[in-house]
């Protein structure tokens, strides 16, 4: 047996591209003050969207791989140990000479985030032939999850592949400066889930009311994309389908210890209900019940995220009138 049927033999999985970084988060214990020492408190822990998607998706049950790159420094290592349970690690490169990716959060006294700062050096070392060792995994993948760490000639080949073979895509649009990469046309694209910044840079107008979500989302639409999902903190988000298909969903309010991570357990459920046939729209529902799951915690990802964790949220707040997978 060669090494591609090999692959192609392989159980297919979730493939998650992109950062897989070190979260370091610093909580204010009082308002902060700008230009002076603040009282605080600070965490390690795992981070990366494409990373982060993974493990929640790993914990979820679902079979995931991880295709991104880290330092071979002591973060990097740490990085591994503490992913590896979850997620198949056969994919990730460790780059010599180079710092593993960390991403460093401000939180305000009340968990949100008050600014970030990135060092993704490393991920300049992602190339062109670095996709094309990776093709046939890309192509047998049962979905592929997408952030924007990459470089954009990357990103618009793995789309492009998605878009020729039919295997489904989401993107993680990550932040604002990183929509840039995303190329104009976004034909193939099965999901895209965005924040309100995001949103907004994608689509380049200004959201300031209900109706400026769906004139932003239907733009994004008309780039080619099948789903939109804009995310809008407390009051949950909107969704919008090429099939006309379009709603808001509101969460309701929990105690937050932390907003880091909470957008990319929802991508995480958002895939897993998707994955399990569910619609737009219930899927959405089982993507806020994980987000809801992980505001109640420091960590970037809830180590109690697991399916029975999601099914009991899920049956609180959203199960009226839908069939849990």
């Amino acid at each position: 047996m060669n090494k591609q049927e090999a692959i192609i033999l392989e159980e297919k999985k979730v493939l998650c591209i992109g950062g897989a970084n070190v979260d370091r988060k610093i909580q204010a214990l009082k308002h902060l003050e700008y230009g002076t020492s603040n009282p605080a408190l600070s965490l390690k822990s795992r981070g990366g969207v494409a990373r982060n998607v993974a493990e929640n998706s790993g914990r979820l049950g679902l079979k995931t791989a991880l295709l991104a790159i880290i330092g071979a420094d002591s973060e990097g290592e740490w990085l591994l140990q503490n992913t590896k349970n979850f997620v198949d690690l056969n994919l990730t490169e460790l780059i010599h000479g180079k710092s593993t990716g960390t991403y460093t959060a401000v939180l305000d006294i009340d968990g949100k985030m008050a600014v970030a700062l990135a060092d993704m050096a490393i991920y300049d070392e992602v190339d062109e032939f670095f996709f094309e060792k990776n093709l046939s995994h890309i192509q047998n993948a049962k979905m592929i999850l997408l952030d924007t760490n990459f470089p954009a000639k990357v990103i618009n080949k793995v789309i492009n592949s998605c878009k020729n073979t039919g295997v489904p895509i989401c993107v993680a649009t990550v932040s604002a400066p990183k929509t840039a990469k995303l190329p104009a046309s976004l034909e193939g694209v099965t999901w895209l889930i965005a924040n309100h910044k995001e949103a907004e840079a994608l689509a380049k107008l200004e959201i300031n009311s209900e109706g400026d979500f769906y004139r932003a989302a239907e733009v994004i639409l008309k780039k080619g994309v099948e789903r939109v999902v804009i995310t809008r903190e407390e009051q949950g988000l909107i969704y919008f389908t090429n099939q006309g298909d379009a709603g808001a969903l509101v969460p309701p309010c929990v105690p937050i210890m932390d907003v880091t991570g909470a957008d990319d357990a929802l991508i995480a459920g958002i895939l897993f209900g998707y994955l399990n046939g569910l619609s737009t729209e219930d899927s959405c529902k089982i993507g806020l019940s994980c987000s809801l799951i992980t505001l109640q915690t420091s960590e970037t990802v809830n180590p109690d995220l697991n399916q029975q964790k999601l099914l009991e949220t899920f049956q609180i707040y959203f199960s009226k009138g839908i069939s849990y997978p």
